[in-house]
């Protein structure tokens, strides 16, 4: 009997079930290991497994570069001591107009046990976030504020270079074309300009819940 076709709703109800059974389990490979990357390959491969035992899905690849390309979502693994992760960077507009996919985001608390010489990764946040909201907050803030003012094009080149986004003129004149046909939805995330963009997480993890497309896929009741 085919297995049923991995769904954007049943991936999150998955990752809270996963969530729960991963935060009881001690590890002994993780015991000790401060490697935030390899901790992350972790997580997201042993989540990969388990989806595979269910549902018939896209596996991502090197050339696609997230991990549920089908679905269009990719998985990200941060510590809550510092939650943010890299990203490949596409286009100076993904910080306008967002990734181009959804994120599911696993926050996880590392606690080793010198006893049984075991790491227990608690998951403290599932968040997902859809792709219509990984644009960056203060970029898409302030064009919001600059079109509700009024504002035209100059004003919206000024404030895309005074940003420092990754262009020159010429593409900050035609970005700025494209918000006026099509200005962009508030985004969530915090995106820093590097050679890969910086994901940083603090924001969507105190607003999931609270703000349409950013779900609180799973947080443990308080003890």
């Amino acid at each position: 009997m085919p297995m049923p076709a991995l769904t954007v709703e049943n991936l999150c109800s998955e990752a809270a079930i996963f969530s729960i059974a991963e935060s009881q389990h001690p590890e002994p490979t993780l015991y000790g290991v401060t490697d935030g990357k390899k901790i992350g390959t972790y997580i997201e491969q042993k989540f990969r497994l388990y989806l595979k035992e269910k549902y018939e899905f896209w596996e991502g690849s090197s050339a696609s570069r997230i991990d549920f390309p089908g679905l269009l979502v990719d998985v990200k693994v941060t510590s809550i001591t510092q939650p943010q992760s890299s990203c490949p960077f596409k286009s100076a507009r993904q910080k306008i107009f967002g990734l181009g996919y959804s994120l599911i985001i696993f926050v996880y608390d590392k606690a080793d046990d010198s006893t049984n010489r075991a790491a227990t990764l608690r998951i403290l946040h599932t968040i997902y976030v859809a792709a219509e909201r990984t644009a960056d907050f203060q970029m898409t803030r302030g064009i919001r504020n600059i079109l509700e003012n009024e504002g035209n094009k100059d004003d919206l080149i000024a404030f895309i270079l005074d940003r420092n986004l990754p262009v020159d003129e010429i593409e900050a004149a035609n970005i700025a074309d494209e918000i006026l046909l099509n200005p962009p939805i508030q985004g969530f995330l915090t995106i820093s300009n590097a050679l890969q963009w910086r994901l940083q997480y603090g924001r969507v993890i105190d607003r999931a819940g609270q703000e349409e497309g950013i779900i609180a896929v799973y947080r443990p009741t308080a003890s």
